[in-house]
């Protein structure tokens, strides 16, 4: 039978250090070399130096076994971000041809305590290789189980886009997204992911046969939510590279007179607009004529044409950026 990697590797009730186990009797442990004149040497744990001293050992003796297996868990109980640990481990497993399902039940145990640890990622996406697809389901639930505590772990989000693309389990993952969405509009790791899904699924025929339905999804949380920056970025993204589909779609322009209408400040709505206006746009009279009313309650820019107006607003409005609107006031080739 293949050797066992849970995390009841070589664990008894009571912690026996190294030195007294019969097993690594014949062992000499090596020291951590901090050099003749350490000027900080860490003050270690007992329990953490002599692990590691006897790990260092196995490790330069290159000793693949059940032994140098069960030191592998030890040392990562104790630190789990050390990727030499890591690496000597997958050696190890590899070497004893040792059961991976079990193995990542072991790191899984250690994922949930440690979720944004490098290390343990990207040792599950080494198992998830040797596994194959038939771990994919199983993985999506665990990350699923890390955002719900964290919805926005960077490495859950990259493990998670990673299986889909590399396994599948694209099927329901536009609803997942949007139940993420529904739990919380704010979150941009989940629109993010909607943008992935919609297009790279290959069950929902990409960008252009999305888009459309899409675009309504996203005005509806706009209008709900103005301020919130993360829609506006996915509507913009939806036309991405098309600025002739972005501009000839009047949902565009009149979501923002929607906004601006009730607030006249709202920058996200500005700064779409003034895209819309650079690539062509030629606002509707009401579109217009909002503006202009915006541009008449402040005579500083009463006679500055529209374009130009939005960016001196935007200046005032959105003064963290007030040297970018400057620049990009300089980058109005026309009166509009």
């Amino acid at each position: 039978m293949a050797p066992s990697s849970t995390s009841s590797e070589g664990a008894t009730d009571e912690w026996v250090p190294p030195s007294r186990r019969p097993e690594l009797a014949d062992v000499v442990p090596v020291p951590q070399d901090d050099g003749p004149h350490p000027v900080v040497p860490i003050a270690y744990r007992d329990e953490f130096r002599e692990v590691m001293d006897y790990f260092r050992a196995l490790y330069f003796a290159g000793e693949r076994s059940v032994r140098a297996l069960h030191l592998t868990a030890e040392a990562i109980d104790l630190n789990p971000g050390n990727y030499t640990v890591w690496h000597f481990r997958r050696l190890v497993l590899e070497a004893l041809e040792a059961n991976l399902q079990e193995e990542m039940n072991f790191v899984d145990q250690i994922a949930e305590c440690n979720p944004k640890n490098y290390q343990i990622w990207h040792h599950k996406r080494w198992l998830v290789e040797k596994l194959g697809p038939g771990i994919a389901n199983k993985e999506h639930e665990f990350t699923r189980k890390i955002l719900a505590m964290d919805a926005k772990n960077y490495h859950a989000w990259s493990h998670r886009q990673w299986v889909l693309q590399a396994l599948g389990g694209w099927e329901t993952e536009l609803q997942y997204c949007n139940q993420l969405l529904e739990e919380d509009v704010f979150n941009n790791s989940a629109w993010n992911q909607r943008y992935l899904v919609i297009t790279r699924s290959p069950f929902l025929g990409g960008l252009a046969a999305m888009r459309d339905s899409e675009v309504d999804y996203t005005i509806e949380a706009i209008l709900a939510n103005p301020q919130n920056e993360s829609p506006w970025r996915y509507l913009k993204g939806l036309y991405k590279g098309e600025n002739d589909f972005l501009m000839a779609d009047e949902r565009i322009s009149d979501v923002c007179l929607k906004v601006l209408k009730n607030d006249s400040t709202c920058v996200f709505a500005l700064s779409l607009l003034l895209d819309l206006l650079q690539i062509g746009l030629q606002p509707s009279d009401e579109l217009r004529g909002t503006v202009e009313a915006m541009k008449n309650s402040d005579p500083e820019i009463a006679d500055a044409d529209l374009a130009t107006a939005i960016c001196l607003i935007l200046q005032k409005c959105d003064p963290l950026r007030i040297n970018y609107w400057s620049w990009y006031r300089t980058t109005i080739s026309s009166q509009i």
